[in-house]
C-alpha cells in the first residue's frame, strides 16, 4: 500500500470508529439518565424503589423501626467512602444487569456477599448487644443476626 492508500483507508478506519464511539456514549448516556442515573450517587432510600421490583422492600422499610435510625445504604453498604461506593457500583451493576435481562429470583433475594455485608452492620451498630450473648459454641454455626431478624429492616 502507499501513504495515500493508508491515510484513505485511516480515514474511513477513523471515521466509522468515531461514529461506533459517538452511539456507543450517546446510548450509554440515553440509559444512565434514562434509569436516573445521578440518583444513585446519594443516600436517598427512595432512590430504591426507581426499580419496581423494590417497592415493596422501600414500602416495608418506610414502616419499619429502622427508618429513624438507617437508610438503605446504611445496612446494605459498608463504612468508608470507597468501599460504599463500591459496593453501590457493583450492586448497582448487577441489579441494572439482572432487571434489564429479567434473570433474577423473584421475590428479590440477597445475595451471600451482601448478606454478609449486611450481617456486619447489623454487629457493628449493635455491638453492645452482639458481644453480650454472641459467645462461641463448639460445633454450632456463629450466630447471624439476619437470620433471626430477616425482617427488621423491612417489615413483611
Amino acid at each position: 500500500m502507499n501513504a495515500l492508500a493508508i491515510q484513505n483507508w485511516l480515514g474511513g478506519a477513523g471515521l466509522l470508529m468515531g461514529i461506533t464511539i459517538g452511539v456507543a456514549a450517546g446510548v450509554s448516556l440515553f440509559t444512565f439518565h434514562y434509569a436516573k442515573g445521578t440518583s444513585y450517587l446519594g443516600d436517598d432510600p427512595a432512590t430504591c424503589a426507581n426499580c419496581h421490583i423494590m417497592e415493596d422492600h422501600y414500602d416495608a422499610w418506610l414502616k419499619s423501626s429502622h427508618r429513624h435510625v438507617a437508610s438503605c445504604n446504611d445496612c446494605h453498604s459498608p463504612d468508608g467512602f470507597f468501599s460504599k461506593n463500591f459496593v453501590k457500583a457493583v450492586n448497582g451493576w448487577n441489579h441494572s444487569v439482572a432487571f434489564t435481562t429479567g434473570d433474577f429470583h423473584e421475590p428479590i433475594q440477597i445475595k451471600a456477599w451482601n448478606r454478609a455485608i449486611t450481617e456486619e452492620t447489623c454487629r457493628s451498630c449493635h455491638a453492645d448487644i452482639v458481644h453480650a450473648i454472641d459467645i462461641p459454641r463448639p460445633g454450632e454455626e456463629p450466630m447471624s443476626c439476619i437470620r433471626c431478624h430477616d425482617s427488621v429492616g423491612h417489615m413483611r
